[in-house]
């Protein structure tokens, strides 16, 4: 034996002078080109090669110098290594490369590779890329039957212009993706992301969520539990009760698909819509909306919230639309108001009937100079020739906050209640615009009208103008009725409670009389250019008639019947919201 091993000490040291190209098997001996190359690991090349045998359970190869090796498909590539040919097991060390069937490539300073299990684990300066993203990190540890890549203890992978750390990552070459867990960080030039568990596809670049994640762009937050995030088009769908908000405004739904280029998305399931700076909230079944454009337009039972502190208005309708629009000029050949609004009066104002069902749509601002009730209007601005009240200019301002809602509109409060087809409410004047019947109740009194505009302040009625055809009807506990009647009625409140109401051109009026001891003595039923009927602790207590005063007063028991009713009476307090839990039902 001790003269043989000369001889084989001789012929290594041949091949090693010029380099090492044949097989090596794990005997040691030049393995023929038909061997099975996946099985085993095969030296390509080396400068020098010394051999370990120092017992019969040792037969190690020392390799070094452009050390390369190959498995199969899959070459390796280092400074130096050792081979262990009995257990198939590579240590490699300095500047290692593993070419993976030319489709992933590692990169490493340490290697220790079992060639029967065919998994590889790597440390210092790890990186790993499949041409597309590229995976960095101290340790990890690399299938190549599973061509499945993981590290524990931190790593990062870049892609592109995003990078994305985690303290877990798993990497799967065959479906280019990789998952992370724990402490999972994206950064992007445009935003910020992060969660405890992601999966992201390189090739798609498309994160999918399987935990709680924060997406932050600097002026919005997205918070959801599941959906996916397409980071190249930006584009989302959220599961599990998903947040998005900015500075002004917050939407919530159990669902939401989400283009953050265009600002467009769709909300569904019992979605929740806030405007914070408005203190307005919009619940509903499905949204569409627009942060960019801060739209909105809601649908299947909408309900919107007007806060305050202990008077709350509420409003439901078929549809409910929150829009920005902008001052435009007027339109000088339009001579009369769009189909569908009820009367030169309303010319200047935006009939929710006129928005079609798109986020897109214009809202019409109609031009005008004086209607027929004495009121000027020019795009948004009514000013009342008695009072004086300004309402809105749209030249004073770029743009406003408009509420619109139409078909079967429903609104409640503790001071008012109300029921119409369309109406409109804008944040920058706070006047409620309401058109087609609409219907207005007050503790008993009820006001109706082609059209009625009401001015809030602190969000609690202060004014009521009603154009053409205005009739108020004050019930009294007795369940008479107090009537005015004329072209045009003008309310105030005091504190929410109804103050006045004033009736102009062709007033007409229908008054039960008492006594101080507050027994009925008769009815007045009267006309006049102006009629005023005053409140006290929301009961009827004074009427006065100014100009043209002409009437009669009936004794108690001698009230004609066809004068206690004035021309189209109506009352409807069936229609009558009588709380807020009434506007969710069907």
């Amino acid at each position: 034996m001790m003269a043989k091993r000369p001889g084989l000490l001789w012929l290594f040291f041949l091949l090693s002078m010029g380099g090492l190209s044949a097989q090596i098997s794990p005997s040691g001996v030049s393995a023929p080109a038909t061997q099975d190359t996946a099985k085993y690991v095969h030296i390509r090349n080396a400068e020098k090669i010394t051999f370990d045998r120092s017992d019969s359970a040792t037969n190690k190869e020392i390799i070094v110098g452009k050390v390369i090796m190959q498995q199969g498909k899959t070459l390796f590539y280092c400074d130096s290594a050792v081979k262990d040919n009995i257990t198939n097991e590579v240590q490699a060390f300095g500047n290692i490369h593993i070419n993976d069937a030319d489709s992933v490539h590692t990169y490493a300073q340490y290697l220790r590779y079992d060639g029967n299990s065919r998994i590889a684990r790597l440390a210092k300066k790890v990186k790993l890329t499949d041409g597309k993203g590229v995976l960095t990190t101290e340790e990890l540890e690399y299938d190549l039957n599973a061509k499945m890549g993981t590290y524990l203890n931190g790593g990062k992978v870049v892609n592109q212009k995003s990078v994305l750390t985690s303290k877990e990552g798993y990497y799967y070459a065959d479906t280019r993706e990789v998952f992370f867990k724990q402490d999972v960080k994206l950064t992007d030039p445009e935003y910020t992301m992060a969660t405890d568990t992601l999966l992201y596809s390189i090739d798609t670049e498309t994160a999918t969520f399987m935990a709680a994640t924060t997406i932050n762009d600097g002026k919005s937050t997205i918070r959801t539990r599941s959906g996916f995030y397409d980071l190249k088009n930006g584009k989302a769908s959220l599961g599990n009760r998903p947040v998005i908000e900015d500075s002004t405004q917050q939407i919530i739904a159990e669902k939401i698909d989400y283009d953050k280029a265009s600002g467009e998305g769709l909300a569904e399931g019992n979605v929740l819509y806030r405007d914070t700076a408005q203190g307005v909230t919009i619940l509903a079944g499905i949204t569409n909306f627009n942060s960019n454009a801060k739209k909105v337009m809601a649908t299947r039972k909408p309900l919107m919230i007007l806060k305050q502190d202990n008077d709350s208005i509420f409003i439901a309708a078929d549809t409910l639309l929150s829009v920005m629009t902008v001052n435009a000029p007027p339109d000088t050949t339009q001579k009369k108001p769009p189909a569908g609004l009820d009367s030169a009066a309303l010319t200047g104002a935006t009939d929710p009937r006129s928005i079609t069902d798109s986020l897109s749509a214009g809202i019409p601002i109609n031009p005008a100079t004086k209607d027929s009730t004495g009121i000027k209007i020019t795009g948004l601005v009514a000013t009342d020739s008695i009072t004086g009240t300004k309402t809105l200019d749209l030249a004073e301002t770029d743009s406003i906050r408009l509420f619109l809602a139409y078909r079967h509109v429903r609104i409640f409060s503790d001071s008012v209640q109300g029921v119409c087809d369309s109406l409109s409410y804008s944040s920058k004047d706070s006047v409620f615009r309401f058109f087609k019947e609409p219907v207005l109740w007050a503790t008993e009194a009820q006001v109706t009208g082609d059209t009625i505009y009401m001015f809030t302040k602190n969000k609690k009625p202060d004014q009521i103008l009603v154009f053409e055809n205005g009739f108020s009807i004050s019930r009294t506990p007795e369940s008479y009725f107090n009537q005015i009647r004329g072209n045009r009625l003008n309310g105030h409140f005091v504190d929410g409670n109804i103050d006045y109401m004033r009736a102009k051109g062709n007033a007409e009026s229908v008054y039960y009389l008492q006594d101080k001891d507050s027994a009925y003595i008769g009815m007045n039923y009267a006309r006049a250019d102006a009629i005023t009927m005053y409140f006290v602790q929301k009961e009827l207590k004074r009427v006065a008639w100014v100009n043209g005063v002409e009437g009669t007063t009936y004794p108690f028991k001698q009230i004609p019947e066809d004068r206690k009713q004035l021309r189209n009476f109506s009352w409807q307090y069936d229609r009558r919201p009588k709380s807020r839990y009434e506007l969710f039902e069907d």
